[in-house]
C-alpha cells in the first residue's frame, strides 16, 4: 500500500495507468499505415541549421533530412514554447485552447480538448512521447492522460524549472516515467532519443506515433564541452553552448535514422521535423529587433517577437513510401495549426474534429494541387489574461501586418520598411481580419484550466500561480527566495477534509523550510545552481473562499500542514508563508490530498 509521501511523488499515476492501455485497432487501420516520428526542438530558429546558411554551425544529419524532404519555407508557429505545443496537439490557435503563456498555468490546454495522440491511439497506433511536454504537470493534463501510453518527460517548460525533479541539471537526472520519478544516466537529449528508440523497437511490428520534444537548445545552456568547443572564442557567435546543443541534437537524429534503416522501417515512416519558435540564442538584436550579431537568415526578431524571426521556423516532412521525399520547397503560407489535420490525413485516420480545427491538411500542397490562399495569425501574450491588440501579426502570402506596421514580405523579407501609408486598403483589410479572429480565439479569456483536487493527490507549484507579478518558475528563483504572491485556480471535485502540505523545497530535496539549498553540481559549463538563501519562516496560512486557517511553524520543520474541510466547487487557493520580518510569500510547493470524506 502506498504511503502518502509516495503518492505525492507518483503524482496522479493512477489516472495515467488507466489511460495508458492501448486500444484495439479500429477496422480502418491497415498494416500499411505509416509510423510517425514527430521531432520538435526547443528554441532553435530557422537559421540554426547549416542547410539554411548558418556560417558556423554544421548539422549534417538535419541537412540530409532537408535534402530528402518536402520543406515548408513559409511555416509559422507561436512565438514561445507552450503555445506552439498547444496548437500542435489540437490543430487550433493556442489562445483558443488555453495555452497562451509558458507559466502561470496558462500553458495548460483546456481539459475538454481532444489531442492528436488520442486520435492516433484510437486508430490502433502505439503512442509515446519523450522530452518536453509543457502542457500541464497535474492530472488530468499529463501526457499519459491525453493519449500517450509511454511517457518519459521532465517537468514544467524545461529541465530545472519548478515542476521538474529537484536538482535536475541536464546530466544524469531524474525524469518522470509514466508518472514515476526514475533516475536516468546521460545527457538529457541523449536520454530522450534513447528512450524513444526503445519504444519504437518494442512497437516496430505495428504502427507507432512517437513524439520526441527535446528541451534543447533551451536555456540554461548546459552541454558537454566537446560539442561547444568548436564555437568558443568566435566573437561573431552569440552563444557557443547553444550551438553545441544543436550539434548534439543533430547527432541523435542521425543515430535515429540509421536505426530505422537497420530495422527496415525507414521507408514507411513519416518523419517530421520542426522547431517551436524563433531562435532564442542564435542572434542578438538592436532596439528595432534587427540582428546585430549572430545569424537569423536576414529575419527581424527572435523568440517572443511578432516579427518574422519570432515565429517562422523549419518544417521538414519525409515519407519515402508516401512519395513525400526528393527535396522540394513549398513556399505557401502555412502554420502549426495545420500539422494535426495533416498527420491524420496522411495516415488515413478519420478526423472527427476537422470542422472544429483552425488548421487544414497540407496534403494538397504536398501533392502539388491547388490551394486557396489564407490569412493566418500569430501573437505574443505572455499574460495571465489575454490582451487584445498585443504584439500580433496578421499574415498573407504577400503581407505582414505587425501591430500598426505593414510589410511586403516578398519584397522585404527583413521587414525593414513600413509601407502602411502607401497601402491603406491592405492595412484596413488585415485589421478587419484580426478583428474577426480575436473573438474566435478569446471566448474563454477569463476562464481557468483548473487543477482538480479530489481523489488523486496533487502537487501545486509556484510555476502555476496566477498573479499580475512574476512567479518562481524555475529552481534558481526558489533558491533565491523570490517573493511571488498569487493563487492557484483549483476545483474541489468532492466535499471533504483535505490536507495542505506547504513547502519551500520539494519533498525529494529532504530540506527543512529554513535551510539554504546546497550548491548544485559542477557541469562542463560551470556551477548548475548557486547555494540557496536561508529563511526564517514562522507561520503558514491557507485560504479558500471565506475559509482561512493559519498555523505556526516549528523550527526545523520541513513543511507546514493545514487541514481544511471544503465543499465541492471552483476556488482560488492561497497558500502563504509568513517570515519573521513580517513579509509573506506564496509557498513554492503545496502537496494536497484528501484526509477525510464526509
Amino acid at each position: 500500500m502506498y504511503t502518502p509521501l509516495l503518492k505525492f511523488l507518483l503524482g496522479g499515476i493512477c489516472t495515467g495507468f488507466l489511460l495508458s492501455c492501448t486500444p484495439e485497432p479500429s477496422p480502418e487501420q491497415t498494416i500499411d499505415s505509416p509510423n510517425v516520428i514527430l521531432i520538435m526542438t526547443d528554441d532553435q530558429g530557422y537559421g540554426d541549421l547549416s542547410c539554411h546558411g548558418n556560417p558556423w554551425l554544421e548539422t549534417p544529419h538535419l541537412d540530409a533530412l532537408h535534402s530528402e524532404s518536402m520543406r515548408f519555407t513559409n511555416f509559422h508557429v507561436a512565438t514561445t514554447c507552450a503555445p506552439t505545443r498547444g496548437s500542435l496537439m489540437t490543430g487550433k490557435y493556442c489562445n483558443r485552447v488555453g495555452a497562451w503563456h509558458t507559466i502561470k498555468a496558462r500553458h495548460i490546454v483546456w481539459p475538454e480538448e481532444t489531442m492528436l495522440p488520442e486520435l492516433f491511439q484510437q486508430a490502433g497506433y502505439a503512442t509515446g512521447m519523450f522530452g518536453k511536454w509543457h502542457l500541464g504537470d497535474n492530472t488530468p493534463y499529463l501526457p499519459q492522460d491525453r493519449g500517450f501510453e509511454e511517457v518519459l518527460i521532465h517537468g514544467g517548460g524545461g529541465v530545472g524549472q519548478t515542476p521538474d525533479y529537484w536538482d535536475n541539471d541536464y546530466f544524469d537526472d531524474t525524469y518522470f516515467h509514466n508518472g514515476v520519478p526514475e533516475k536516468r544516466q546521460g545527457y538529457c537529449t541523449d536520454v530522450w532519443f534513447e528512450a524513444a528508440t526503445d519504444f519504437m523497437k518494442s512497437h516496430k511490428e505495428q504502427p507507432f506515433f512517437c513524439y520526441i520534444a527535446t528541451n534543447a537548445p533551451h536555456g540554461p545552456f548546459h552541454v558537454d564541452s566537446s560539442y561547444s568547443k568548436p564555437f568558443q572564442g568566435n566573437e561573431a557567435i552569440v552563444n557557443a553552448n547553444f550551438l553545441g546543443m544543436i550539434v548534439n541534437i543533430d547527432e541523435n537524429i542521425g543515430k535515429l535514422r540509421n536505426q530505422l534503416e537497420e530495422w527496415g522501417i525507414a521507408d514507411n515512416t513519416l518523419l517530421v521535423f520542426l522547431t517551436d519558435n524563433g531562435t532564442a540564442a542564435g542572434c542578438s538584436l538592436d532596439e528595432k529587433q534587427q540582428v546585430i550579431k549572430g545569424f537569423n537568415v536576414g529575419m527581424r526578431g527572435k523568440k517572443g517577437s511578432p516579427f518574422e524571426g519570432g515565429h517562422r521556423v523549419p518544417l521538414f516532412l519525409h515519407w519515402k513510401d508516401g512519395k513525400i521525399a526528393g527535396g522540394k520547397d513549398i513556399a505557401t503560407l502555412t502554420s502549426v495549426i495545420d500539422l494535426a489535420p495533416t498527420l491524420l490525413d496522411l495516415c488515413g485516420i478519420e478526423n472527427p474534429l476537422q470542422s472544429e480545427m483552425d488548421g487544414k491538411s497540407l496534403r494538397p500542397l504536398l501533392e502539388g494541387a491547388d490551394w486557396e490562399a489564407r490569412t493566418l495569425f500569430a501573437d505574443t501574450q505572455r499574460e495571465d489574461f489575454l490582451i487584445k491588440d498585443k504584439d500580433y501579426a496578421v499574415m498573407t502570402d504577400q503581407w505582414r501586418l505587425v501591430r500598426d506596421e505593414l510589410f511586403d514580405i516578398q519584397q522585404d523579407p527583413g521587414q525593414t520598411e513600413d509601407v502602411s501609408t502607401g497601402h491603406p486598403e491592405v492595412v484596413e483589410q488585415l485589421k478587419a481580419a484580426y478583428e474577426g479572429w480575436w473573438p474566435h480565439v478569446s471566448q474563454r479569456k477569463d476562464d481557468f484550466a483548473r487543477i482538480p483536487i479530489g481523489t488523486n493527490p496533487q502537487v501545486l507549484t509556484a510555476h502555476d500561480i496566477h498573479t499580475e507579478g512574476g512567479v518562481a518558475w524555475n529552481q534558481g528563483y526558489i533558491r533565491s527566495a523570490y517573493p511571488n504572491q498569487g493563487y492557484w485556480a483549483v476545483s474541489i471535485d468532492a466535499p471533504g477534509t483535505y490536507t495542505f502540505d506547504l513547502r519551500r523545497w520539494p519533498i525529494e530535496s529532504g530540506l527543512s523550510l529554513g535551510d539554504p539549498a546546497p550548491e548544485g553540481d559542477i557541469l562542463p559549463t560551470g556551477l548548475a545552481y548557486k547555494m540557496g538563501k536561508a529563511l526564517s519562516i514562522i507561520g503558514a496560512k491557507v485560504k479558500i473562499g471565506e475559509e482561512e486557517i493559519s498555523t505556526l511553524v516549528a523550527e526545523g520543520a520541513e513543511s507546514a500542514k493545514i487541514e481544511m474541510e471544503l465543499p465541492k466547487g471552483m476556488h482560488q487557493l492561497h497558500a502563504d508563508f509568513l517570515l519573521e520580518s513580517g513579509e509573506s510569500f506564496s509557498a513554492y510547493y503545496v502537496y494536497v490530498e484528501p484526509s477525510k470524506r464526509p
